[in-house]
């Protein structure tokens, strides 16, 4: 009967252990499992439910009771998992021993059983066992095992499902999580249980996808956290080697896609211990795969990490040793070795089945690839020539055994095609004798037959088949046959690396040379494995006649390119003047493509910000929305939940006093033991008047029994007791008398036997005394023996020692006489040394003195050269200024002279059709932007002095603009205006203009005094009525004109015009 609900555990445990003692077991465990399960158990202190929960997995595990098990663990998880975690990993650890000790009892009965079968242990076959041999194939042990070691068998597997789904994503208890994956493992393991591991495998994958998915529950493990990664990462990595123990691949390639997604999540790179076991396993997968480039690619990243980790080591990295893989010298020839050969071992022809064109054999191929590569943890995908490369790069050949070295010059390097068999042929006995490399025994003969039939190629144009048999001949165990040789030239073919024909009727290989064919397959489905490309490394004495054709285009425009260059001197330029222009182009723009870049940059996050807060305000919104409404919800629902809690415990609470109050009636009614017959069922037709009325009758009834039965009794015993001391008064001094005697010879015996043992024990001890005592003096000369022997050796190892000491000093002494020695040497290459960079300063300090007065001198007399050459340019600036004045002389007396002239002469009137108003003056139109300037200048600026006066007039005159068809070109002199500041000028010139100030003419202003003001031009005849040209000085008020007019020959004095024009032409030519 259950006990109700308010039991204690306390109560419970004892009621439990009550029906266990009698056998009880399963009315025990039920009566657990409801007090576990029930809801009032979750308030009780769980010191008092560990004891049951102990008690309930002991019963649970001796009866196979795997549902329940779970079920009540389930519930202790939740009770538990917030006060103590430690209670749920002791009953769980016990839950695990339990089973475990289970089966291994199991197994000691079934071989107890086994030998308890066999009756005569010298017949090998009894007839039972020959009839049951031709029913079933089993054995008689498979038998036994399957009846009586399975069931446990599979209820410890169920045991560890069980523990495993209960502590899952739960970072309180996740290391007794990894632990119990641990054990599972090695019950796979140790039981050869495959169809057990995989789907160990996929729980163990399921919980950390379910792990990511509810990573907000509370206690949820988080993946981030680096010890739990870390932990995860080395129950994957044993994962991983009991896949590879059971030979489960699949799985373990599986295993290893998991590792890679966890050191993917990891933020702490993994130790290299890991990572070598990782690789190590993975150039397994690879092999039993067949996947032979692979292979070696994880044989290289082995490789590596072993490199690195012997560097480290040997840099003194004695706290990450713990952490590195073993690397000593044999372990990383044994490694150089492996990976040398498995890159030999990679098919150059694959001997994959091609699918035809018309799947994406190259697409799917390319993603088997790109995982894979991803798994090794490369950038790129490997090739047989880059891990050649890598190899040789990395010191491979130098640590690789002999026979693998010789065979990789073989197949790599020498060209031989007619004795590699030959000299490969001892090699491969030396790799078939090892058990690492003997898996590469099959793959090297496709790369030999590869080679062989290359070189060839290059060789021959056509063979004899026998002539190639006889030459791939290898040793017994690996001959290949012609069928063999055949198709695998056929495979060749078909992939396009052998080009290749056979004619069956002659027997004869013929190596094609069409120069039109392609050694490439027309359809990319069959480009399913070529390890070499055309670029590949293999060795060629000549290039074939189709080679060479398919590269005449490219050779014939690399050589007409050589000869541009060679040729055409200005190519060259040209395409550096091009790069030149593209780099200046590049910097010009870079800085403000650089700008755009930024802006526009500034510009995508702003957008990028913007649509992000919008984003984020929409979904804050629709959050909050959503928050709103499953509140709502939730409060509705926690009210109907509510409504409904508060009826169903009113039902519950009314049919557990119905039900108390019918069990307190049933149990007074069986107190009563009524003699009439009362129906159970219909107790509610009960008063409670008429109960306590048949009580009290059947209490009065009972009560005179009882004390009618106690009469009866009493008188009965009475009689027998008075009986009974009657007939004892006559025998009790014949018994006193009886006990004495025993007791007087039970001392007398006892007393007896206390001598003689005694007395034995004391002739024992006086014997033994005296055959010891003639060893005492045996014992003496034994031990004065060995005192002397090793006073003796104490001495020798003394004066040894006293020996050595002396020896020592006197080395001591010499090393410090050496070392005083070593640092006066010192000390006088450091004083050597200095006396030289003293000496060394001093010649530099010498040197500096004498090349700094050698270019003060060298300074003087450049400085002294300026000189003389100033002093010339100034004479020949006076010798100009003296010229300058004898002409100014000159012109002044010629135009005394046309003055008088012009005074004795008559002007002639001009031509109507030319009057001086219809052709006004225009100034001169220079050529060159010196005059340009020169006709900005105010017309008062001063003419430039000396020499650079005349230089600037002659560059004026041969930049200026021509004059019209017919008229003569005009000079651009000068102006006779007055200049804007005062120039000084010489005395005699100053006298000169005080003279000539003295008779003023017409055409000149007054001057200045104190200023040189040159004369009017010669060769010129100004017409009275004509206004006067502003070079002339006539009228300085007056703006200048813009047209240019020319002058006018007077009608009665054209001789004398002409030669005034000659002499002012040669005035001119003068000047110029």
């Amino acid at each position: 009967m259950p006990p109700p609900p308010h039991a204690k555990p306390e109560n419970v445990l004892k009621r439990a252990q009550e029906l266990v003692a009698v056998n009880k077991n399963l009315s025990a465990l039920e009566l657990l499992h409801e007090h576990v399960t029930a809801k009032r158990s979750r308030l009780s202190p769980i010191a008092s439910l560990e004891p049951v929960m102990v008690l309930f997995v002991e019963l649970c595990v001796s009866l196979r009771k795997g549902k329940t098990a779970k079920d009540g663990l389930y519930q202790y998880k939740n009770i538990a998992q917030n006060s103590s975690v430690q209670t749920i990993e002791m009953v769980l650890r016990k839950f695990i021993e339990l089973a475990e000790t289970k089966v291994t009892e199991a197994q000691e009965r079934a071989e107890q059983i086994t030998l308890d079968a066999i009756d005569d242990l010298e017949a090998s076959e009894t007839p039972e066992s020959i009839l049951l041999s031709t029913v079933s194939g089993e054995q008689s042990r498979d038998r036994t095992d399957r009846a009586v070691v399975t069931p446990w068998l599979k209820f410890l597997w169920e045991t560890y499902r069980t523990v495993l789904d209960i502590l899952r994503n739960n970072a309180r208890l996740e290391i007794m999580y990894q632990s119990t994956a641990l054990q599972a493992f090695q019950f796979c393991l140790k039981y050869t249980r495959k169809t057990e591991f995989r789907r160990l495998c996929e729980l163990l994958r399921n919980h950390v996808q379910n792990a990511a998915k509810y990573s907000t529950q509370m206690h949820a493990i988080n993946l981030n956290d680096p010890d739990t990664l870390q932990r995860h990462l080395d129950t994957r990595f044993q994962q991983l080697n009991v896949a590879v123990e059971l030979e489960l691949w699949q799985e373990a390639f599986r295993s290893v896609e998991d590792i890679h997604t966890l050191l993917n999540l990891s933020k702490r790179p993994a130790k290299n211990v890991m990572m070598a076991n990782y690789y190590e396993k993975l150039t397994r997968i690879f092999l039993v795969s067949d996947n032979y480039l692979f292979h070696a690619a994880a044989w290289s990243r082995y490789y590596n990490l072993l490199r690195t980790s012997a560097a480290q080591v040997a840099a003194g990295s004695a706290s990450l040793k713990k952490d590195l893989p073993a690397a000593s010298d044999a372990d990383l020839s044994r490694a150089a070795s492996l990976y040398l050969l498995a890159a030999l071992s990679i098919p150059v022809i694959s001997q994959a089945r091609s699918k035809g064109a018309l799947l994406d054999v190259d697409e799917a191929k390319r993603n088997k690839n790109t995982r894979l590569t991803n798994l090794l943890g490369m950038s790129r995908a490997p090739t047989r020539t880059a891990l050649f490369k890598d190899a040789i790069s990395k010191g491979v050949l130098k640590r690789a055994r002999p026979e693998i070295r010789d065979l990789y010059t073989i197949l790599e390097v020498d060209f031989h095609p007619l004795s590699i068999c030959k000299k490969i042929s001892p090699i491969l006995v030396q790799v078939a004798a090892e058990p690492d490399m003997k898996p590469y025994v099959i793959p090297l003969q496709q790369v030999i037959l590869t080679r062989l039939f290359q070189q060839l190629s290059q060789v021959y144009d056509t063979v004899q088949l026998s002539f190639v048999i006889n030459l791939a001949s290898f040793p017994e165990p690996f001959e290949v046959t012609p069928s063999i040789i055949e198709k695998f030239i056929m495979n060749g073919c078909k992939k396009g690396d052998l080009s290749i024909r056979i004619d069956h009727a002659t027997g004869v290989l013929t190596f094609e040379s069409d120069i039109f064919s392609s050694t490439k397959p027309l359809h990319p489905g069959s480009v399913a494995g070529s390890a070499e490309k055309e670029t590949g490394s293999v060795q060629k004495l000549q290039s074939t006649p189709s080679e060479i054709v398919r590269s005449q285009l490219s050779r014939l425009a690399k050589a007409l390119y050589l000869t541009c260059s060679h040729v055409d001197p200005d190519f060259q330029q040209y395409r550096l003047e091009a790069k030149a222009a593209a780099y200046a182009r590049a910097q010009a723009g870079a800085q403000e493509e650089h700008k755009d870049t930024l802006a526009r940059r500034n510009i995508i996050e702003k957008k990028k910000e913007a649509a992000e807060s919008a984003l984020l305000k929409k979904e804050k919104e629709e959050a909050q929305q959503r928050l709103i409404r499953a509140e709502e919800a939730r409060a509705a629902e926690a009210a109907r939940a509510a409504d409904q809690q508060k009826k169903r415990e009113l039902e519950r609470m009314k049919q557990e006093q119905e039900k108390i109050r019918k069990e307190e009636l049933k149990k007074q009614l069986d107190e009563l033991s009524l003699d009439t017959k009362i129906d159970v069922e219909n107790l509610e037709d009960l008063d409670s008047n008429q109960l306590r009325a048949m009580k009290l009758a059947q209490l009065e009834k009972e009560k005179r029994e009882m004390a009618e039965k106690l009469r009866i009794t009493g008188k009965r015993i009475d009689h027998l007791e008075r009986a009974f001391r009657r007939e004892e008064v006559n025998v009790l001094p014949k018994d006193l008398e009886r006990q004495r005697a025993e007791d007087l010879a039970a001392y007398e015996e006892k007393k007896r036997i206390t001598l003689e043992n005694s007395k034995k024990q004391h002739e024992e001890a006086v014997a033994l005394k005296k055959r010891l005592s003639r060893l005492v003096p045996v014992y003496e000369t034994f031990r004065d023996d060995i005192k002397q022997q090793r006073h003796q050796e104490f001495e020798a190892r003394r004066k040894t020692a006293q020996k050595h000491l002396e020896v020592e000093m006197e080395k001591r002494r010499q090393e410090v006489r050496a070392a005083k020695e070593r640092k006066k040497k010192e000390a006088e290459a450091i004083e050597r040394r200095r006396v030289e960079e003293e000496e060394r300063a001093r010649k530099e300090e010498e040197e500096r003195l004498l090349k700094e007065a050698e270019l003060r001198a060298k300074m003087a007399e450049e400085k002294a050269k300026r000189e003389e050459e100033r002093r010339k340019l100034d004479e020949s600036a006076a010798k100009q200024r003296q010229r300058e004045q004898e002409a100014e002389e000159r012109r002044a007396r010629e135009r005394a002279e046309r003055e008088s002239l012009k005074r004795a002469a008559p002007v002639e009137e001009a031509p109507a059709t030319e009057t001086p108003a219809s052709r006004p003056w225009a100034p001169v139109k220079a050529g060159g932007w010196r005059d340009r300037e020169a006709g900005k200048r105010p017309s008062d600026s001063a003419p430039p002095l000396n020499g650079a006066r005349d230089r600037e007039r002659d560059r004026g005159s041969a930049n200026a603009s021509p004059a019209p068809a017919g008229e003569r070109r005009r000079l651009p002199l000068a102006p006779r205006t007055l200049p804007k500041e005062d120039i000084p000028v010489p005395p005699q010139l100053a006298e000169r203009t005080a003279e000539r100030r003295a008779a003023p003419s017409p055409d000149t202003a007054t001057p200045k005094p104190g200023v040189y003001r040159p004369g009017a031009l010669s060769g010129r005849t100004i017409q009275p009525d004509r206004p006067a040209s502003p070079a002339s000085g006539g009228e300085t008020d007056k703006p200048k004109t813009d047209k240019w007019v020319p002058r006018r020959r007077l009608a009665g004095d054209g001789k004398e015009g002409e030669s005034s024009e000659k002499g002012s032409g040669g005035s001119w030519g003068s000047r110029r």
